[in-house]
């Protein structure tokens, strides 16, 4: 029987019971103050820590409070704003194209170049067409002779009605002809129709243009135009002058007016057709380039806070929470528009103590306690 076990348990079972029931003259026997003892005395020495605890006391009042982060919010005036994708488009695209047929005789403009409305893009070969308008003008010159010739006759009796009504008509056919024959000579000079800029080269010198043949094609690009779509929802809040601004990819900012807003939807995506005209002297603003649309719709009061700092409360109403009197309380908002760097919303007073951490683990009327940090710009 080995005795080593046995006297381990009597040793331990000695100490347990000298640590418990006999404290007071253990810590005697070593030399040492209870620790209970130290406590009451450190209390009672240092007044400091008291007024400490007191406070604490005071703060906590009793109640069991969470701890949150919070901001003092002041209210601003926010543009609310549409913002849409869209993309440019030239105010006018023309192909000047041939009337008659002839051949090219003038230098051909070359695409880039800058054009001024009244300005010869093309100009054609003649022909027989200069000869055709003296021959007609010739036969007019006859045609009245003969009109004022057997009106003479009429009247003496030597010529019938019958010869007049003919040389009446002569008369007319004849000032047609040379008006067609003018009108041949204006159509041989291709002139462009407003300022703009040559998108590609002029035709050719030498090359037969037929009726309905390419000369040029034109394009205005000053004022330029935006080209967005908005949804049903959206379109309501829209009028012609609304103030408006948009992004190119490049990171050139623009502004202009809205002066579009078709009264008819696309079949396809329901959506209304919206147009911006904007300023484009140097023409630096392409045709057809990528562009970010900001319509400003109205003016009003809002709180700018992070994004995070949004909750639903039981009955699943967006809003936040917030801290009057240190108690925890919830105010439904609605939301202005939303930016990189947080969001704009309405809904709460002038200046409010809004929570943006914690408010997760608060309901209405949980006392909290609050440590604030400074607002967003």
């Amino acid at each position: 029987m080995r005795l080593a076990p046995i006297i381990t348990a009597i040793v331990a079972s000695a100490a347990l019971y000298a640590i418990v029931l006999e404290r007071e003259w253990l810590f005697g026997l070593v030399g040492r103050e209870i620790p209970s003892q130290v406590s009451a005395k450190a209390s009672t020495g240092n007044s400091a820590d008291q007024e400490a605890v007191a406070d604490d006391a005071d703060k906590s009042d009793g109640r069991d409070l969470v701890r949150v982060l919070a901001m003092q919010s002041v209210s601003r005036d926010v543009e609310s704003r549409i913002v849409l994708g869209g993309k440019t488009e030239a105010t006018r695209i023309v192909d000047l194209k041939s009337e008659i047929a002839g051949l090219v005789i003038s230098e051909p403009k070359r695409k880039g170049s800058l054009v001024r409305g009244g300005q010869i893009i093309c100009e054609l070969d003649a022909g027989a067409r200069k000869a055709a308008l003296a021959e007609a003008e010739a036969r007019l010159v006859e045609a009245r002779s003969n009109l004022s010739i057997s009106s003479k006759l009429v009247k003496e009796g030597f010529a019938t009605e019958t010869k007049v009504v003919a040389d009446r008509a002569a008369l007319k056919t004849s000032e047609a002809a040379v008006e067609r024959a003018s009108l041949e000579l204006k159509r041989l000079k291709i002139a462009a129709p407003f300022d703009g800029l040559l998108e590609s080269d002029a035709a050719e010198i030498g090359s037969l243009l037929q009726p309905g043949s390419l000369c040029a094609r034109i394009v205005q690009l000053d004022p330029i135009r935006l080209v967005g779509f908005v949804s049903e929802s959206q379109v309501d809040s829209l009028n012609s002058g609304l103030d408006v601004s948009a992004a190119l990819l490049n990171g050139r900012s623009v502004s202009g007016k809205l002066t579009f807003i078709s009264r008819s939807a696309d079949s396809a995506t329901r959506t209304f057709r919206i147009e911006v005209e904007v300023p484009n002297a140097d023409l630096s603003i392409r045709d057809g380039s990528t562009v970010e649309i900001s319509i400003v719709t109205k003016r009003e009061r809002g709180h700018f806070i992070p994004q995070s700092a949004l909750t639903l409360n039981n009955q699943g109403i967006l809003g936040v929470r917030t801290v009057e009197n240190d108690i925890a309380q919830f105010s439904p908002v609605r939301i202005i528009r939303d930016t990189i760097d947080g969001i704009w919303i309405s809904g709460l007073p002038d200046q409010a103590n809004v929570i943006v951490a914690g408010q997760e683990f608060v309901t209405e009327g949980t006392p909290v306690l609050v440590t604030y940090r400074a607002s967003p710009t």
